[in-house]
């Protein structure tokens, strides 16, 4: 049985119209974190001129399987060495707020190392100057905090420090719905 998110089905649409811009001159995308594998799936077809390379931790990768067979998915793991990956953008949804603060580093240090990438989208409930946009958001950070006390929703100005050390500047931070945010990084 395929693995399905409700939330991965809503927030397709919006997240495309900006990645169809952003990415129009790219040709490869890494998807790090690619959970279900909805996303990989929707927006492969939407955007027919990339390759979108899906991947994720071992245990998550026969789900997206079920969604997406070529190209197949690869196993990444920001707690280990990663294979060499041929991408020019990389895009992440709802990672950031569930790995510990470390793992986050890890992940762009894995980018940095990644000398052909040069956009950058990471999309997910963020915070501001250590406030956050939403009591809804408030309440999602506070569970979060409950389950794994490493996670936990990050300020935008912390990821752009991180996205900095890695040769990134930050070129858009774009609404979207139910409180969440597309940060797009230019290098």
């Amino acid at each position: 049985m395929k693995p399905f998110s409700e939330a991965a089905e809503r927030n397709r649409a919006p997240i495309l119209s900006v990645l169809q811009r952003v990415l129009a001159q790219r040709k490869h995308v890494l998807e790090i974190g690619s959970g279900t594998g909805q996303h990989a799936a929707y927006f492969a077809r939407e955007l027919p001129h990339l390759v979108w390379q899906a991947s994720d931790v071992a245990e998550h990768l026969p789900g997206i399987r079920e969604w997406i067979s070529s190209p197949a998915p690869i196993e990444l793991d920001v707690d280990k060495d990663w294979p060499p990956v041929e991408a020019d953008a990389v895009f992440s949804a709802n990672t950031c707020h569930i790995m510990s603060w470390p793992q986050v580093e890890r992940m762009f240090q894995h980018i940095e190392a990644m000398p052909g990438v040069k956009t950058l989208c990471i999309y997910g409930p963020f915070g501001y100057g250590g406030k956050h946009t939403s009591e809804s958001n408030a309440r999602f950070d506070a569970m979060l905090r409950a389950r794994d006390p490493a996670s936990g929703l990050r300020d935008v100005e912390k990821i752009d420090a991180l996205a900095q050390r890695a040769g990134f500047s930050l070129a858009e931070d774009n609404a979207m719905p139910a409180n969440n945010r597309l940060l797009v990084f230019q290098k």
